[in-house]
């Protein structure tokens, strides 16, 4: 059913018609939409057995899923930001447990200093939480991959983060088709816990385990994981046999095919990057693009295959691992396993920089001619950093950068810096 439609309340709409048992939720700008439409549909009666839970942070959010998950619930919930910090120990117990949760992140960078706007830092918080982790490009993927990562984590027992860029998704209005009850019944079987609490059968879950097997245990997380890289297309596949479009898969191009130039990104990204690359091309350049959308598991054999032909590839995310530089761009070369083939991490958006088309087009062009130093940091402003380090030196002591650089770049005003 087409339907012009906020972001959030799309995600909203869809995660109804999963059908999940029990609801968790815990309010944090950019997802909170997203639970509130749940609860007013629970409160309605629109979602059938389904149990809404308002708790008291964002740690017991996850722990009231992962108790219902164990019982044998389908259950879902969402968070951003330092809410995924503060759910961080429950977000390990989750997976550790094989506990398929479905969870939207509404992705924001984390503090301080106090940001509420999009940059992927949430989620590469967790990138080693043996959650699997979808991207999605735009909010009709956002809608459409919540219906397949259920399926996706019930059958493989493993949760599944759904993440979508806070505020330029979530918070968009834009045309969506929104999934039907009847066809996504038809995709998403009725829930089948391949482990469930049942004083009948006494089980334990989240055990304590020593040395003798704890690699063991591990592996089997990352083996599931594997299992995951078949799934995906494979469900994707079958997606577009029910409701008739394309949505979800490991990766997908924009005309990088035989491209001497590709560049690699994640999530609304690839909105403006189209366009800016199409421009391009019309002037003769040979330049295309690939956008991962299973970055946990990562597609490393896909992602390889289709880079093989590139002359140079060109990473941009809006995530930063401090101190060394680019996150998936790490992974990026990990995958390529070729150092023929240069690879440039471009960091930018963060917390919530604006990506524009002029900016990007100066920053590829730069790129083809192989002038990208390592890492680059896209629209940083270069001048302002240099006064804050000369005011550092001269004080002899660390000072308030934050506010000082607010000061510089005239937000905010005072008499004098610190």
């Amino acid at each position: 059913m087409l339907q012009q439609i906020e972001g959030s309340a799309a995600v909203a709409e869809t995660v109804a018609t999963c059908r999940p048992e029990v609801i968790a939720a815990y309010p944090i700008t950019p997802q909170t939409h997203i639970v509130e439409g749940l609860g007013d549909m629970v409160k309605r009666g629109l979602i059938g057995n389904c149990q809404f839970l308002n708790v008291e942070s964002e740690f017991g959010a996850m722990s009231v899923c992962i108790g219902a998950s164990a019982a044998g619930a389908r259950a879902y919930t969402a968070t951003s930001s330092q809410g995924m910090l503060f759910m961080m120990e429950a977000v390990y117990n989750a997976s550790g447990m094989g506990l398929p949760i479905v969870m939207t992140v509404g992705n924001r960078a984390i503090g301080p200093p106090l940001n509420i706007w999009n940059d992927w830092s949430d989620s590469m918080a967790a990138r080693d939480a043996a959650w699997i982790q979808l991207f999605v490009e735009d909010n009709q993927q956002a809608a459409d991959v919540h219906v397949q990562a259920f399926r996706l984590a019930e059958a493989v027992s493993l949760p599944v983060m759904v993440c979508m860029d806070g505020f330029i998704l979530t918070h968009a209005y834009t045309r969506v088709d929104l999934p039907e009850q009847a066809d996504v019944d038809r995709f998403l079987p009725s829930f089948q816990p391949r482990q469930a609490l049942d004083p009948a059968v006494p089980i334990t879950m989240g055990a304590m385990v020593g040395p003798e097997a704890f690699a063991e245990v591990r592996f089997l997380a990352h083996y599931k994981q594997l299992e995951a890289l078949d799934l995906i297309p494979q469900h994707a596949a079958e997606f577009r046999e029910v409701f008739g479009r394309d949505s979800g898969g490991l990766l997908k191009s924009f005309e990088a095919e035989d491209k001497k130039t590709v560049v690699v990104t994640m999530g609304s990204v690839i909105g403006t990057l189209k366009s800016v690359l199409a421009d391009m091309r019309d002037g003769g350049a040979s330049i295309g693009a690939l956008t991962i959308r299973s970055y946990r598991p990562f597609p490393r054999e896909q992602l390889r295959a289709a880079l093989a032909g590139a002359d140079r590839v060109i990473v941009f995310e809006k995530s930063l691992a401090v101190g060394i530089g680019g996150i998936l761009a790490a992974d990026v070369r990990v995958a390529l396993a070729n150092p023929a083939i240069p690879v440039y991490s471009v960091i930018g958006g963060l917390g919530g920089r604006p990506i524009t088309g002029e900016n990007l087009r100066r920053m590829l062009e730069k790129g083809e001619r192989d002038e990208l130093e390592e890492p680059h940091f896209h629209d940083l402003n270069v001048e302002v950093v240099r006064r804050e380090l000369e005011r550092l030196r001269e004080i002899g002591r660390p000072g308030a950068s934050a506010e000082n650089i607010l000061r510089d770049i005239g937000v905010v005003s005072a008499s004098k810096a610190f």
